[in-house]
């Protein structure tokens, strides 16, 4: 994909294929951003990600919270309904979740693309499986000290578990970022395309051989965010589902 995105156009279809392109061509990389808003794109899918991505660590981490921390009646039941809602295919509560963005006139618009995806049960069984690892010493100690549970919650739980937050960080990051059938359902105009929906829009619009180089040059700028997070968080990644992984609770 990266070879034919710096390739003539004239030469993606080669046989045997060129794997090292003779010339370099850029030229493929300024008409894609020329024929769509490829830029709009991904402002739109840095936004909406970004902000998905923060709700649904802010949003799990409170409920594991409670999950893992606090004591209420009908805590273990309620979560194992909660637990549950993994067991649904998304495909099931997609057309609900588009009638109630119709219904509060949210279609083409980025709380259609964020609000739906800012809970998440994986993520609050992930960082609960982490919280139930902590000391409940340092918890006491709090308590005696006058700590309320939003402080501990906080000041003590959320700064150990930055491995657990981080390792839910890229895997909702990566989902958000790729994701193609939601944003495409709820989003009509080309000004709140993300860069999935708009790179199948571009394939669309694109005909002959002239524009295959063209695509896999848009389909680099699309990936290329993914591999940087991923390089860049990829210690805490492995930390994070180590540390999940062992906790036997």
């Amino acid at each position: 994909m990266i070879s034919t995105s710096f390739k003539e156009p004239g030469k993606a279809y080669r046989w045997p294929p060129q794997w090292i392109p003779d010339p370099w061509v850029l030229d493929n990389y300024v008409e894609a951003f020329q024929h769509l808003p490829f830029d709009r794109f991904a402002i739109n899918t840095a936004y909406t990600t970004v902000a998905t991505t923060l709700l649904v660590v802010f949003t799990s981490s409170l409920a594991a919270y409670a999950f893992a921390r606090l004591r209420f009646p009908g805590r273990d039941v309620i979560f194992l309904l909660y637990l549950g809602t993994m067991m649904i295919p998304g495909q099931v509560t997609m057309i609900p979740n588009f009638i109630l963005m119709r219904t509060f006139k949210w279609i083409d618009t980025y709380n259609a693309l964020i609000i739906p995806s800012a809970f998440s049960a994986f993520g609050t069984f992930l960082l609960r499986q982490f919280f139930l690892t902590i000391p409940y010493e340092l918890e006491d100690s709090a308590k005696i000290d006058g700590a309320s549970a939003f402080r501990i919650y906080a000041q003590i739980v959320m700064p150990l578990a930055k491995p657990a937050l981080a390792t839910l960080f890229i895997f909702t990051f990566m989902g958000q970022w790729n994701s193609f059938l939601w944003p495409l359902i709820v989003t009509n105009r080309l000004e709140r395309m993300t860069l999935s929906v708009g790179l199948r829009y571009f394939q669309g619009e694109a005909g002959g051989e002239s524009y295959y180089t063209l695509l896999m040059a848009a389909s680099v700028v699309v990936l290329m965010p993914i591999l940087l997070v991923y390089v860049i968080g990829q210690r805490y990644f492995i930390q994070g589902i180590t540390l999940t992984g062992i906790s036997g609770r």
